[in-house]
């Protein structure tokens, strides 16, 4: 299974894509669709309260950690 290994955020520091071991550059909508569906390691979707689908690192990581990819 892929992992992600680095990120990209937008001016205002939101992730809007990652990187993953295989090279590829996804969006963070299609991170969230590829960890359904099991194709991502290391990666859970998560939902809030007011229903925002969003990603969590799995263990005691934090995508704060990853590299930029540019």
């Amino acid at each position: 299974m892929e992992k992600l290994i680095a990120l990209h955020r937008n001016h205002s520091g939101s992730i809007i894509s990652f990187e993953t071991s295989e090279g590829r550059i996804i969006s963070y909508k299609k991170a969230i669709q590829e960890a359904e569906e099991g194709i991502l390691a290391g990666v859970q979707r998560a939902e809030d309260a007011e229903g925002n689908i969003f990603l969590l690192p799995e263990m005691h990581q934090s995508f704060d950690q990853m590299p930029e990819i540019y």
